[in-house]
């Protein structure tokens, strides 16, 4: 319990550096030890498939924030400060800050002090591993209670990430469905971050794909996995012209894809077709399931990132 007190001191602690460091760079850099450490708070606390998702995400959210920066400020971005203006700007600079370490210092204090001292009731969890491998088929008891138990609560969920993602695209230029053939990155002028990028990329596709897969058997899963993959295209576009990427079919993939998963789980979940499959291939019907799921749900999360990635870098910037 110390361990996790002192990961939230640090966390408390890096959430005021971000807020007072006033210098681009260093922001990304502090808003990646920021979740570094919740995912390791995830981790101790027990929950490693939310602690790969806070990963996953906090590396696709530092890679965009860097490419952002270097595409809104330069290579100067580095030297870039936001200096108020004026002595009244400064005050409410100062003023807005010291609300927000107040109101960050009360609910830390709110969290310890009401943080349970009682042994926790363990029955759901026990429920859990003593059933989901029998009921819903894999290994990976927080993957069977998101594919399984909770399916419905995963379906709204991917609904959403489709509304955001289809929000995005009619608010942006919908005329222009691809950016033009400029220059994607100055990071191809570097050719040790060229060659380390060509290196690391189909690693992190292999990954992502791994964890889609493999999801139902071990910590991971189509959410991680498709944030990898979308991560993987990310490298693509910061060492090659990107004017190739045609945004609105990889938008209309996503809601494809989406119908697809509801069809699946509509099927499958609702209709109950595992009652109609003989005991012995049980086991191997309910990892396929998982699996599909598990490989719509990675696609679909990779359009979003995709789609959310190139509409903001490329089309609205080129």
């Amino acid at each position: 319990m110390y361990l996790v007190y002192t990961l939230f001191f640090m966390l408390f602690v890096s959430s005021f550096m971000i807020m007072f460091e006033r210098r681009v760079y260093r922001i990304i850099i502090y808003t990646c030890v920021f979740s570094l450490l919740i995912s390791l708070i995830y981790l101790v606390l027990g929950s490693p498939d939310v602690a790969m998702a806070e990963a996953a995400i906090g590396t696709y959210a530092i890679i965009f924030f860097i490419v952002v920066a270097e595409r809104y400020y330069g290579r100067e971005a580095i030297k870039t400060t936001f200096i108020p203006s004026s002595k009244n700007k400064k005050s409410g600079f100062f003023i807005k800050t010291s609300l927000a370490f107040v109101f960050v210092s009360i609910v830390a204090g709110l969290f310890i002090a009401f943080s349970p001292s009682m042994d926790a009731n363990l029955y759901l969890r026990d429920q859990f591993i003593l059933r989901a491998y029998e009921e819903v088929g894999g290994q990976n008891i927080i993957g069977n209670i998101l594919m399984g138990y909770r399916l419905y609560d995963t379906l709204f969920e991917a609904l959403a990430l489709v509304i955001a993602v289809m929000a995005v695209g009619n608010f942006s230029w919908l005329d222009r469905e691809q950016a033009t053939p400029i220059d994607s990155s100055e990071v191809k002028r570097d050719r040790v971050a060229v060659y380390s990028i060509r290196i690391i990329s189909p690693i992190i596709l292999l990954f992502g794909i791994y964890l889609i897969i493999n999801g139902h058997i071990s910590a991971g899963g189509g959410f991680q996995g498709g944030v990898a993959v979308a991560c993987f295209f990310i490298c693509r576009y910061m060492i090659h012209n990107i004017h190739d990427m045609p945004v609105k079919k990889v938008l209309k993939l996503e809601e494809i894809i989406f119908v697809t998963l509801v069809l699946v789980a509509v099927v499958a979940v609702f209709f109950d077709v595992s009652t109609f499959v003989e005991h012995e291939y049980l086991t191997i019907y309910q990892n396929i399931h998982l699996v599909v799921v598990n490989s719509l749900v990675g696609i679909k999360v990779a359009c979003g990132f995709i789609v959310l990635f190139y509409r903001y870098i490329t089309i609205e910037r080129a």
